[in-house]
C-alpha cells in the first residue's frame, strides 16, 4: 500500500487541503489510505426474479464466497471473485443480480419505499437505485425515473427493463422542471443529485479526478439547489425526500441542508441504519439538525457518501 505522502501528490491539491479543513487529520489519512485500496465486488440480489437464499446456495455450490451486508439483507460483499467474474454468470445476464457498490445501497434502503406509493427517482441513470426501489415494493405500485442524459437514459431503460422493474415509467428531461410538471405528486422522492464524485476517487486513477476542480464543484451546487427546489415541489406535504451524493464535501451536503432548512419547511429526520466507515453530518457554524444525516468514508468497503433524510412540513417555501 503506498504511503499517505505518496497519495496526497496525486489527488487534486486543493482536494487534499480541504479534507484537512472539513476533517482531523486521523480522518484525512483514513480517507486517503481509503482512496488507494482496491474497492470489495459488492452486489444485491433482485427479489423480483430470484431471492438471497437461492442466491447463497448458488454461490456455495460454484465456491463463491460471500459476507451478507448487516443492514441489508438482499446484499453481498464477493470474497473471492471481481466483477468481471460475476459479470459471466447466466444470473447477471439475466437481470437475477445487479452489482452495485454498498454505499449505493443505502439511498433506497434510507427512502424505505412501500408497495403501493408513488416515487420520483429524479436523476435516476443507471438505474441502480430505480431497480433496488422497484425491488423493494415487490413490484406494486409506481416509479418516475428521470434522467436528462440521452444516452445514460437508454441505459436507465435496459436495466429497468433486464431487472424486470415494471412499475418504473422512465422520461428523458430536466430535473429542475418535475417540481412544476408533477406539482405535489409523489409520496417520497429520492434526490441522488449530480455531484463531483469525491467519494469515488481512486488515488491510482487519475480519470475518477480529473475533471475535478472548486470551480466544478461550485457549479454544481448550483444545480443541487435548482433540483431539490424541484424535488420540494413535486413532494407531497408529509412526504419523504432522501438527498444523497457520491462526495465528501460540505459545499455539495451539509451547506445545501443547511441552505433547504432556511428555504422550506422541511425537517431532518434520523436514519437508523449502522453503516460501517459512517460518521453524522458536521453540523459546525450550521443547523443542529444536520447531525441526522451521514456521510460514509471512503474505504475497501465502502465508496465515500451523504445521505440526509427529510420530511416536508408544508408547501410553504421562500423561494
Amino acid at each position: 500500500m503506498a504511503s499517505i505522502n505518496e497519495i496526497k501528490n496525486r489527488l487534486p491539491k486543493e482536494f487534499v487541503e480541504n479534507l484537512y479543513n472539513l476533517f482531523s487529520p486521523g480522518t484525512v489519512d483514513k480517507i486517503l489510505a481509503g482512496t488507494s485500496e482496491q474497492r470489495a465486488t459488492t452486489l444485491r440480489v433482485n427479489n423480483l426474479k430470484f431471492n438471497i437464499q437461492d442466491l447463497m446456495k448458488l454461490f456455495k455450490e460454484n465456491n463463491i464466497k460471500f459476507d451478507r451486508i448487516p443492514w441489508y439483507r438482499d446484499g453481498l460483499v464477493i470474497k473471492n471473485a471481481v466483477e468481471k467474474d460475476i459479470k459471466k454468470l447466466e444470473i447477471y445476464e439475466n437481470g437475477y443480480i445487479y452489482l452495485q457498490s454498498t454505499s449505493s445501497m443505502v439511498p433506497p434502503c434510507v427512502l424505505d419505499p412501500k408497495p403501493g406509493e408513488i416515487i420520483l427517482d429524479l436523476t435516476a441513470a443507471p438505474g441502480s437505485k430505480t431497480t433496488q426501489i422497484a425491488a423493494m415494493m415487490n413490484n406494486d405500485g409506481y416509479i418516475l425515473a428521470n434522467e436528462l442524459d440521452k444516452i445514460r437514459c437508454e441505459r436507465l431503460k435496459f436495466n429497468v427493463n433486464n431487472q424486470g422493474a415494471k412499475i418504473v415509467e422512465v422520461i428523458n428531461g430536466r430535473g429542475e422542471k418535475i417540481g412544476s410538471q408533477y406539482p405535489e405528486k409523489f409520496d417520497k422522492i429520492l434526490l441522488d443529485t449530480p455531484c463531483s464524485g469525491e467519494g469515488r476517487f481512486l488515488a491510482y486513477n487519475p480519470g475518477t479526478y480529473r475533471d475535478w476542480s472548486v470551480k466544478r464543484v461550485n457549479e454544481l451546487v448550483k444545480i443541487q439547489k435548482k433540483l431539490f427546489t424541484s424535488a420540494f415541489n413535486a413532494l407531497k406535504p408529509g412526504g419523504i425526500i432522501v438527498y444523497s451524493t457520491c462526495t465528501i464535501n460540505k459545499e455539495e451536503n451539509e451547506y445545501i441542508l443547511n441552505w433547504a432548512l432556511q428555504n422550506f419547511k422541511i425537517e431532518i429526520l434520523d436514519i437508523p441504519l449502522e453503516i460501517k466507515n459512517s460518521i453524522p453530518g458536521s453540523t459546525e457554524g450550521l443547523d443542529s439538525s444536520i447531525r441526522k444525516s451521514i456521510k460514509i468514508l471512503p474505504s475497501k468497503e465502502t465508496e465515500g457518501f451523504f445521505v440526509a433524510k427529510l420530511r416536508k412540513i408544508s408547501s410553504e417555501s421562500k423561494i
